[in-house]
């Protein structure tokens, strides 16, 4: 790379950073992204996956100096018991584990969640092995500017997070909150690494199993969140797809789907153990075949009626996955208009939403407060 374009990279990189911050001052300290949507959870989905490598302390530090409420790590297991943050247990696609020899012997095929899945599991690795590797970015055809960060920055533990949302809260005077998701619940229970007592031993620890606290636990299986309802006195938010079932409901013989949870009857049951319904956006404004927004189904409805928060996931800037509506060209990967599916969204009452561009999901709360 010349030296121009070098400083052209850090300065660009150095303003993304700061993207809708506050000038900074001698008395409040560094310049930051004021909130303007107190009564509107901006979630930063894997941290601030649009511009970094998902579920790196950077990826993190990013969405909450962007402005986000909650950094959201995903997570899993090593093989000595230790919660760490990534997308899945398998990280051939997400570490440089495939670029180490040493590691070579430990490639191999399970059933994730009934699925035949070949590539290298957490679970298979101490967490000083997983130190010695490197993030990549998952999805390198889509977001290629993510890939100048490849091997920079390692696997997180979880409470590696809860420690970085401590010093961002202090340094950009406004709390950081911590959104968990128990990433394949059963997969990992019946692998003899059960992640909800390391979850609840991590609140636990850090002070953070109070109904004070702010943390929201998540999950896409029913069966943890009841018995994590048990223990925690933090919100829980029962996540959903478009499709499919709960796998701990697949693998128990229960015909339940998705579709059963969110009726207005799920809906009731749900509210019996979650605070918070986190659906596949799609739940809430279908697509029709040739990719346009169709009318939106009454789940946002039900889920108030039923005492239940919506937070719907997930909202990215990319034409690959808009709506036909707001896309800006035939490009996938060029940038569409996001503000546009936002505020559509918003228009259907939903009460917060998980996305890869916490700049522009507060960006657009603030143009609409003014």
């Amino acid at each position: 790379m010349s030296s121009k374009l070098l400083r052209l990279a850090v300065t660009a990189t150095a303003a993304l950073a700061l993207v809708g911050a506050a000038p900074a001052t001698a008395e409040h300290g560094p310049a930051t992204t004021t909130a303007a949507h107190d009564d509107f959870t901006v979630v930063g989905h894997r941290g601030a996956a649009g511009y970094r490598p998902e579920h790196t302390l950077a990826s993190y530090e990013l969405a909450a100096r962007m402005g986000a409420d909650y950094i959201e790590p995903d997570l899993v297991v090593t093989r000595d018991g230790v919660l760490v943050a990534r997308h899945e247990p398998e990280i051939g696609g997400t570490t440089d584990v495939a670029a180490h020899p040493e590691f070579a012997g430990r490639k191999t095929t399970k059933l994730l969640d009934g699925v035949a899945t070949t590539g290298w599991f957490t679970e298979d690795f101490t967490l000083a092995e997983l130190k010695t590797l490197r993030a990549k970015e998952r999805i390198p055809a889509v977001r290629q500017r993510n890939t100048i960060y490849d091997g920079k920055y390692q696997v997180p533990t979880f409470q590696e997070v809860i420690d970085l949302s401590r010093r961002l809260s202090r340094e950009l005077h406004r709390e950081i909150g911590i959104y968990p998701e128990t990433k394949h619940p059963t997969y990992f229970r019946k692998q003899g690494l059960p992640l909800e007592p390391r979850l609840v031993a991590a609140l636990n620890r850090n002070g953070l199993n109070r109904p004070s606290a702010k943390v929201f636990v998540q999950s896409f299986e029913v069966t943890n969140l009841i018995q994590l309802h048990r223990v925690l006195r933090v919100p829980l938010v029962q996540l959903t797809s478009a499709s499919g079932a709960p796998f701990d409901f697949v693998d128990s013989g229960d015909p339940r789907t998705y579709a059963d949870i969110t009726s207005a009857t799920g809906l009731k049951d749900v509210a019996r153990y979650a605070e918070g319904l986190g659906p596949d956006k799609n739940q809430i404004i279908p697509r029709d075949a040739a990719g346009f927004l169709a009318a939106p189904t009454t789940l946002v409805r039900d889920a108030h009626r039923a005492g239940l928060k919506v937070h719907p996931y997930t909202f990215r800037a990319e034409n690959t996955f808009l709506p036909a509506d707001f896309r800006s060209s035939a490009d996938p990967n060029a940038y569409g208009d996001l503000f546009g599916e936002i505020a559509t969204f918003k228009a259907t009452g939903i009460d917060g939403l998980f996305t890869d561009n916490t700049d522009i999901a507060v960006a657009q709360e603030q143009l609409a407060a003014a």
